[in-house]
């Protein structure tokens, strides 16, 4: 039986959180991984304001008490003072993976010039890898798109669910060592 990979959604805005305006975030994400994901799948979504200790708590409880395999943030990754999730990010995370946050800018620098300005992080805690996106819907395609072919292969190696993607969408990338058989995958 095939592991179902949890995925911790969380969108960081403070307006948003209060209802001023509508997320944006969470439906982009949902809607990437749907289309994506050939694997089973569900999402634990979570909506919160730019409160570095509520971040910080909602990805630990993600991570310890749900056991999400992979969390997606979205906002808060700028330089503005209250730009903090890739602080909160860094402060509960056990490894920093710097390849996926210099990757997030590289692709973003396609599009933006001021994608210089993202502080974008790729972590893990435990057996979770945690991303952070940028907060707006046609951004966070643009980078999921650059760098989710790594991301199967990464939760292999934390000792999560093999995740197998639509490959006309995005193939994953594992080296053919790591490769399942279409009848065990």
């Amino acid at each position: 039986m095939t592991q179902e990979l949890i995925v911790g959604l969380v969108s960081v805005s403070d307006r948003a959180s209060l209802g001023i305006y509508e997320d944006k975030g969470l439906p982009a994400l949902q809607e990437w991984l749907a289309a994506t994901l050939q694997s089973p799948w569900h999402a634990e979504t979570r909506l919160i304001p730019d409160e570095r200790p509520l971040i910080e708590q909602t990805l630990i409880d993600l991570v310890d008490v749900v056991h999400c395999n992979l969390i997606l943030t979205t906002g808060g990754t700028g330089p503005a003072p209250r730009d903090v999730t890739p602080d909160a990010t860094v402060a509960i995370a056990e490894r920093v993976l710097d390849g996926f946050g210099e990757q997030m800018r590289a692709v973003s620098l396609k599009y933006v010039p001021t994608a210089i300005l993202s502080r974008q992080v790729g972590v893990t805690r435990g057996k979770c890898l945690i991303l952070n996106l940028p907060g707006q819907p046609k951004a966070i395609k643009e980078t999921l798109d650059g760098v989710f072919a790594a991301v199967p292969y990464c939760i292999d190696l934390l000792g999560g669910p093999y995740i197998e993607t639509r490959a006309e969408v995005l193939k994953a990338f594992r080296p053919k060592s790591a490769q399942k058989p279409a009848s065990e995958a």
